[in-house]
């Protein structure tokens, strides 16, 4: 469906769950707490969810966390998902530390692509960022998932010390897209220093001149990407803060405790777990997934018009993003 904006709203991600095993400083540094598992979705919730977001035009579906593997069963919930009719694509989100030990199921249930956030190749830095010498771990899922067949995507955020330099060379042996990703003033994210992909961009070119623009299709994200003659892979840029790309966001967020999200940005949405365990629970189920599927309709057709993140004053959301499923 369509917002007020006239966008098509076409993206769905789901976090399964705010828990991590990770800790890194910029996201969920130690400290903060979790919700207990009862205020969790089901995994037959998030599909009900799901199926009405494909009625509404819902055609991909992203999985995040906190880290979505730190949850049981996640072939299973892939599977759920990839029988509703209308969702074509299943993605994944995660940090690469638990991946090859679950990566056969994964690939069996219909994941298609995956996503691993790296932010250095340096095991010492690594470990300082995350809390875990865990990047053995990680370059070796990456590698797996690629020989299964995935599409797979290295993310970094954007810091003023990012290993953007070696972590570009993932992309030269490696059909990898390696992209940069601008940190947001959200949660942890508030007290954390990031730099601009423009500011980037310049130090790629000094150290890459052959650089140039990709336009081929890798995804219904906002990335900017670019090529380096001879790499098989792609760098690619998503600069929300220094390249607002608001006028075409396609996306609506799902929180693990099920409050459906328009904007980063801002604490505005609808609470779906009342609606599927309040009062319309006792309800034919007909009437229940009409309830759900209108409210969910309203609440995308609300969509803002754009973020305010250059203006942190008016900034209402709260929450830290391993909470908001970022």
């Amino acid at each position: 469906m369509k917002d007020a904006q006239g966008r098509e709203i076409k993206y769905l991600r789901v976090s399964v769950t705010d828990r991590c095993n990770l800790r890194c400083k910029y996201c969920m540094p130690n400290g903060i707490e979790c919700v207990e598992h009862k205020d969790i979705l089901s995994f037959e919730e998030i599909r009900q969810i799901a199926a009405c977001g494909a009625r509404l035009g819902i055609t991909k579906i992203r999985l995040t966390g906190g880290e979505p593997l730190a949850r049981k069963g996640c072939p299973e919930l892939i599977h759920m998902l990839k029988e509703i009719p209308g969702i074509e694509k299943i993605a994944m989100t995660t940090n690469g530390t638990l991946v090859r030990a679950i990566l056969p199921e994964l690939v069996e249930a219909g994941l298609d692509e995956i996503n691993i956030s790296l932010d250095t190749l340096d095991p010492g830095r690594f470990a300082a960022i995350t809390g875990q010498d865990l990047l053995p771990e990680v370059l070796l899922a990456i590698d797996a998932a690629l020989a299964a067949g995935l599409k797979v995507k290295v993310n970094a955020v954007s810091m003023p010390d990012t290993d953007w330099k070696r972590l570009i060379m993932l992309a030269k042996d490696k059909p990898v897209d390696v992209r940069f990703i601008e940190l947001m003033p959200i949660g942890e994210g508030r007290h954390s220093e990031g730099r601009s992909n423009e500011e980037l961009l310049e130090e790629i070119r000094s150290e890459f001149p052959q650089l140039q623009a990709d336009g081929s299709v890798h995804g219904a994200g906002p990335a900017v990407y670019y090529r380096i003659p001879g790499y098989q892979g792609s760098i690619g840029l998503i600069s929300a803060m220094h390249g607002k790309f608001c006028s075409s966001c396609n996306r609506v967020r799902l929180t693990s405790t099920g409050f459906l999200k328009t904007c980063l940005c801002y604490e505005d949405g609808t609470d779906l777990r009342e609606i599927l365990r309040g009062e319309c629970v006792r309800q034919e189920a007909v009437s229940k997934n009409q309830n759900l599927l209108d409210a969910m309709a309203r609440t995308i057709y609300g969509k803002p018009a754009e973020h305010c993140f250059e203006q942190p004053d008016q900034i209402t959301e709260a929450h830290g993003m391993s909470a908001i499923g970022g």
